[in-house]
């Protein structure tokens, strides 16, 4: 379940400011509002500190860290000036943030990959071939990679908490569909509407983590990010055997309803708004409608407490109360806090996303890769029945060994970003402060995240070009199992560094940008689960597969590509869009003063 912290910042500073408030009330409140922004700092975290702050400022980086003195990142004067720290959560928070969002991306992977041991019931039960009864795959996955678009721009714009609301009512709701479903065309479009509801999860999961991690840090959350790909795969297949083959294939839809209320409720409770626009580094209060239970009870509380002592000392309501909000504000906001207007998402930004060259060969190849991870998943079942004669609680079973890679890719691969990130920061001369965003309009991340990955991809493209040919020899059962562990490490380990890299280049369009790579991940998985039954009839399981493991070499150098033209093309996209908004402003002034004329 879903167990993130509140604000707890605000609340503590809020109920020392209480017991003081008497001593403020006789301050006009003009004069709270300029003390109150002086102590603030600009919005964006643009403008510069004083020395002491800086050096305060450094010394609490290093507790965020748990570094000790002697080895706390010291800003250099010949850096980039990165402005305050990212965000005001403690470690712990962020990890548990993290948590939360990862679990509720859990159930995007995982209505997948559950259902897939009871293909074979539901094609016998509802009289279809095999060919059919996939086409549920596919259409789940059209819609995995559209839906996103719609509610990841909204998300961007209307915050992350509504966007999981939406998100998990209608995933609720098509699963009571699909467990009372009594022919085939109607779970044909009812999971449609169950895509529909879990696909943005995942995106959200990564907006979030931009939301409050720097890159420098980003590489060490992907143990907690990475849970929805290392264990949906694995767990699912293995829980919708066992549902299907003692309980029934109803059964497994039944679970997900009851798995995702629970998990609605404890976000709703529990899981804090983090969308930047709306509360800047965590320090500004949200509105009301996107708070917590328990930021509404705590707020109740204070209340309280605060009438009363208003009624002990004979002090005037709304004098005192208004007081009181400008003194707390002043005292809990490290940075101005944002005015919330709501904006009509960016409905088509995903796909005006998919018109930058870098992202958009970055995401080419990506899609690939998923399309390659489909394939095996979605044929897997059928093939292991035809070939060894497996129990549907059995064909879950093999997905344990894509697990255990998957766990080790998660293990290593963090780490090796986070050192291949500050290896690249030391060759330029540049001191890396976890605690606060470094300006990477010059800094080669695309290096720093894919000199990680391309080892990862080339074992990808060995277990590949052999995972055919041994189903197709019926060798010992083994040999899959290892080649099941080998794809997770080398499959999930380079999805994870690529994901890493989108929102290094996108982190304030985390949302849209994380859109669209499933909109491409999603349309090719979707092909590939349609063709590769096919594919295996007419050319056999051997080079079917072989064809996918040379895709995967072929459209390789489109990596080195982004590797070598990254950093030149980051900066001019930063000029087109600087020189947006320049027309922009410029048209502006041009209305103003034909009005005046």
């Amino acid at each position: 379940m879903v167990c993130s912290p509140g604000l707890p910042i605000n609340e503590r500073v809020h109920d020392e400011m209480t017991a003081s408030v008497h001593s403020e009330k006789q301050l006009q409140p003009d004069d709270l509002t300029d003390q109150s922004l002086e102590r603030k700092t600009p919005p964006g975290g643009v403008g510069r500190s004083s020395s002491s702050e800086q050096e305060q400022d450094s010394r609490d980086g290093e507790l965020a860290t748990g570094e000790p003195p002697s080895e706390a990142p010291v800003a250099s004067p010949e850096g980039p000036d990165n402005g305050p720290k990212y965000s005001i959560f403690t470690l712990w928070e962020k990890r548990l943030i993290v948590l939360g969002a990862s679990l509720s991306a859990f159930f995007s992977p995982l209505t997948a990959q559950i259902y897939l041991p009871a293909l074979p019931v539901l094609a016998e039960e509802f009289k279809v071939t095999q060919s059919q009864i996939n086409l549920t795959v596919t259409t789940y996955m059209i819609f995995q990679g559209i839906t996103p678009m719609f509610i990841g721009g909204f998300a961007d714009s209307a915050g992350r908490r509504p966007a999981y609301v939406i998100c998990f009512v209608v995933y609720i709701a098509a699963n009571i569909g699909l467990a009372l479903s009594k022919n085939y065309a109607s779970v044909l479009a009812v999971r449609c509407l169950q895509s529909a509801g879990s696909s943005t999860t995942v995106a959200l999961c990564q907006a979030v983590v931009a939301d409050i991690i720097t890159s420098a840090e980003r590489g060490q959350y992907i143990g907690i990010t990475a849970i929805p790909i290392v264990l949906a795969p694995s767990l699912g297949p293995v829980l919708g055997g066992l549902l299907s083959q003692y309980l029934g294939w109803r059964a497994i839809f039944w679970f997900l309803t009851i798995a995702a209320g629970v998990n609605l409720v404890a976000m709703l409770f529990f899981f804090p708004e983090t969308c930047r626009r709306i509360v800047g580094d965590g320090s500004a209060r949200p509105p009301l409608v996107y708070r917590t239970f328990r930021q509404m009870v705590s707020d109740w509380r204070r209340h309280r407490r605060a009438a009363a002592s208003r009624a002990a000392n004979n002090v005037d309501d709304d004098a005192d109360a208004d007081g009181l909000r400008r003194t707390v504000s002043s005292a809990t906001s490290t940075s101005a806090a944002p005015t919330f207007r709501f904006a009509p998402p960016d409905l088509l930004g995903s796909l005006v996303l998919l018109g930058h060259k870098e992202l958009a060969l970055l995401l080419f190849y990506s899609a690939i890769v998923f399309a390659g991870f489909y394939a095996i998943a979605t044929a897997m079942p059928s093939q292991l029945t035809a070939t060894y004669g497996l129990s549907d609680l059995q064909i879950g079973l093999m997905y344990l060994p894509l697990a255990g890679g998957s766990v080790v890719a998660a293990a290593v691969v963090g780490p090796a970003i986070n050192r291949n990130y500050r290896r690249h920061a030391a060759r330029l001369g540049l001191t890396v402060d976890r605690s606060r965003q470094m300006n990477l309009s010059g800094f080669p991340i695309e290096r720093a995240r894919l000199e990680v990955g391309l080892p990862l991809l080339a074992l990808s493209a060995v277990v590949m070009i052999c995972w055919g040919w041994v189903l197709q020899v019926a060798t010992s059962l083994a040999v899959p199992c290892v080649l099941l562990f080998l794809l997770g490490v080398g499959m999930i380990g380079f999805s994870n560094t690529s994901s890493v890299l989108i929102i290094d280049i996108y982190p304030g369009r985390a949302g849209a940008a994380v859109a669209a790579n499933n909109l491409t991940r999603c349309l090719l998985g979707a092909g590939a689960s349609a063709a590769i039954v096919p594919m295996i009839n007419a050319m056999g399981s051997g080079w079917a597969y072989v064809l996918l493991g040379l895709l995967y070499v072929g459209c390789s150098p489109v990596l080195f590509l982004i590797m070598r033209n990254g950093v030149k093309w980051r900066a001019e996209m930063a000029e087109a869009e600087e020189r947006k908004v320049r027309e922009k402003n410029a048209a502006g002034r041009g209305e103003g003063a034909d009005r005046d004329s």
